[in-house]
């Protein structure tokens, strides 16, 4: 009986493989193959024993895993590679060693990123979260492809929950929400985010998400017959014009449902952009941002547009790379719907993020694409002073913040995080112009250095050599980038004034007739009440500890030793 199971199993498995080939976003050569059939059949291996809480084989889960990757995040076959072995070095006697002369340093080096984030993350409290994300982080060494496959990982886990305690759910499922589905959104992964959010919520919030679920399905034919309407309108009028097209309807996550019915208090009925449509066409390069406005032209003369709220992300593109025109029109019955209209090229991007950036780009590489998302994330990184919860809530805000453009003096666009001050402007051009900034001027006026700034606004920075930060700049920024930076410089001017106030102190003492030692500094900082020695030399250096309280200091000292 249980050799026909594992018969069974194994073709099963052979299927698998099969299936993970042709699902690959890239195309894969011979060599390519020999790869991931050699990562596939040493997983298999690896894994052999193993059993999930579901009792199914193990395997299943690196090789689903692995499909993610192939089909939703579009990795070539070293990401898919280390994917397939990404338990094996956790698991078993193999070593990251072992697996470098085997395969090759680059899918060594994504196992091995894979490994540490594992072990940083076994059963650890939810307070922990902040430490563990930072840490993660840290093991990218110069690879972002760990992350991806750590969320493609961490999907797949989300998908498999049902065989697991509740308390785990809940645990995995609020660490999803707080770390994961954030990253995917900041590497424009929309499908897997929403999956990720979606997933999330069942299980932080089984009672919601299922009264959502249920009444998405009561008015689900009532919804496709309301967009079928649409469609037919402008099928008819799209044909004629030649545009090459599909349109699909497009529900509104479970998630971002629920987030519309807190912010807005309002109940499931009342949410009023449930309805989306999505018009994807066919262009050559060129001709994108021509054939995207005759189609808003084409909707708008059928349905009233709301102008406030039509998006332009063609003319603008969001950071994550996405690109697309939102319109949100008055359809029939009085109904807002939200059409979203992307070229096919931009379609891709929009569901695999930055790997489907190479595939447009002449002569690009996967590493590449990835550089431009890495160095953002290295300067979030660049200050590990900050304790970790507010490393983690600065690096989410900048994470999930919305966009505005601004322009520079000579008519560049910047995108910037919605809520940034001309400050944060002045430090995204450069560190070294954001530290010397006297003043600035937003649309030819002087304002304050803690101005918020609004699309469209023009800003010009007015720079000085002597000009220095302070510790109220903190308040003044908003992005991580700007308040990293002003921190590493207040740090370097307490130390270097802390280093004068040292050799002040001994100069001092001495007069008094005490030698600065360890014992002499605890007792100084005890009698001042301060906290550590960087406390009492900083003091000394800018003069708010004075002659006369070292006398005392001294006085007292003596007679103490006086009553010995």
């Amino acid at each position: 009986m249980v050799e026909i199971d594992i018969e069974k199993e194994n073709k099963a498995i052979a299927k698998e493989y099969k299936e993970l080939l042709r699902i690959s976003y890239q195309t894969l050569s011979a060599e390519d193959k020999k790869l991931i059939r050699k990562a596939f059949d040493l997983a298999v291996d690896a894994h052999q024993e193993q059993r999930r809480k579901s009792g199914e084989a193990y395997v299943f889960h690196p090789i689903a895993v692995a499909k993610i990757v192939a089909s939703e995040i579009g990795l070539g076959a070293t990401g898919i590679a280390a994917a397939l072995m990404h338990d094996v070095v956790e698991d078993t006697d193999i070593t990251v060693a072992d697996i470098e002369k085997m395969f090759n340093p680059k899918v060594a080096q994504l196992v091995e990123g894979l490994t540490k984030i594992s072990q940083v993350q076994k059963d650890l409290n939810v307070s922990m979260q902040a430490e563990n994300f930072r840490k993660m982080l840290l093991t990218l060494n110069d690879d972002v492809r760990v992350i991806l496959i750590k969320l493609a990982d961490r999907l797949h886990n989300m998908q498999t929950m049902e065989s697991m305690p509740e308390h785990k759910q809940v645990k995995i499922a609020s660490e999803t929400l707080y770390i994961y589905a954030p990253l995917a959104h900041r590497l424009g992964l929309y499908n897997i985010k929403t999956k990720l959010e979606d997933l999330g919520l069942k299980y932080t919030e089984p009672k919601i998400y299922n009264d959502i679920v249920s009444k998405i399905k009561e008015t689900k034919e009532e919804q496709d017959a309301y967009i079928n309407t649409i469609s037919e309108v402008l099928k008819k009028s799209l044909d004629e014009e030649n545009v090459e097209y599909i349109i699909k309807g497009r529900p509104k996550s479970i998630y971002s449902i629920r987030r519309k019915m807190k912010a807005q208090n309002v109940s499931f009925d009342e949410v009023y952009d449930k309805f989306a449509l999505r018009i994807v066409y066919k262009s050559n390069l060129h001709d994108e941002k021509f054939i995207a406005w005759k189609i808003y032209s084409i909707v708008t003369d059928h349905y009233r547009p709301s102008p406030s709220r039509l998006r332009d992300w063609i003319s603008s593109p969001k950071s994550t790379g996405y690109e697309a025109l939102h319109i949100t029109v008055m359809g029939p019955k009085g109904r807002w719907v939200e059409i979203q209209v992307r070229s096919e090229r931009m379609d891709e991007i929009a569901e695999k993020g930055y790997a489907a950036h190479y595939k447009y780009k002449q002569g690009a590489t996967e590493e590449s694409g990835l550089d431009v998302w890495l160095n953002l994330l290295k300067e979030a990184l660049e200050n590990s002073e900050t304790n970790a919860v507010d490393f983690v809530e600065d690096f989410k805000m900048n994470l999930y913040a919305k966009e505005i453009f601004v322009f520079t003096p000579k008519g560049e666009i910047k995108s910037l995080p919605k809520g940034a001050t001309s400050l944060d402007f002045a430090f995204s051009i450069h560190s070294e112009i954001g530290i010397r900034t006297r003043g600035t001027r937003v649309n030819g006026r002087l304002v304050p250095l803690n101005t918020e700034l609004k699309s469209g606004d023009q800003i010009e920075v007015i720079t000085s050599q002597n000009q220095k930060p302070t510790s109220s700049w903190l308040d003044y920024v908003t992005t991580s980038r700007a308040k990293n930076k002003i921190r590493n410089v207040l740090n370097e001017n307490t130390k270097k004034m802390a280093e004068d106030g040292k050799e002040l102190l001994t100069r001092k003492l001495k007069q008094l007739k005490i030698t600065l030692n360890e014992q002499v500094v605890n007792e100084l900082v005890n009698y001042f009440r301060l906290k550590t020695s960087l406390d009492l030399f900083y003091r000394v250096g800018i003069g708010s500890i004075e002659n006369q309280q070292l006398k005392d200091f001294a006085a007292q000292k003596s007679n103490t030793l006086m009553n010995f």
